[in-house]
């Protein structure tokens, strides 16, 4: 089997992983999956572990993730592990689809830029005082 790379972003978070021959690990830089973060985040991450369990037995999933909150890494590497999944067995692009197309396909959705002369947030506008 060739070495299979991909990406998965959200938000601000990237994560990069890649597929190798193994034994089933799935380590998240450097540590275990057991070991990352809350377990609410992990199961989040589980979810294409879990939709295609029988095609993990002989594969490594290395995953390196930065940038953003801990909610937006788990959703890029939740991307990236299907993204890498569908790549190694095509067949489990239905099951994903059926199951959540976030899976496949990157959420688009990104912070709104801040417009010029004006102070603070993107959609702040001056406060008018009628006194």
């Amino acid at each position: 089997m060739t070495v299979i790379q991909t990406s998965g972003k959200r938000k601000e978070a990237i994560a990069r992983v890649t597929l190798k021959d193994g034994h089933g690990d799935v380590t998240i830089n450097g540590t275990p999956l057991e070991e990352f973060s809350t377990k609410t985040y992990r199961l989040k991450i589980k979810e294409p572990l879990l939709l295609a369990e029988d095609k993990l037995d002989d594969i490594n999933i290395s995953v390196k993730v930065h940038g953003g909150g801990m909610n937006g890494q788990a959703a890029a590497i939740r991307l990236g592990i299907g993204k890498a999944l569908v790549e190694h067995a095509p067949v489990l692009e239905d099951v994903f689809g059926e199951y959540d197309r976030q899976l496949l396909v990157a959420d688009v959705r990104r912070k709104e830029k801040r417009k010029p002369n004006r102070q603070g947030s993107a959609r702040s506008k001056r406060q008018k005082s009628y006194r």
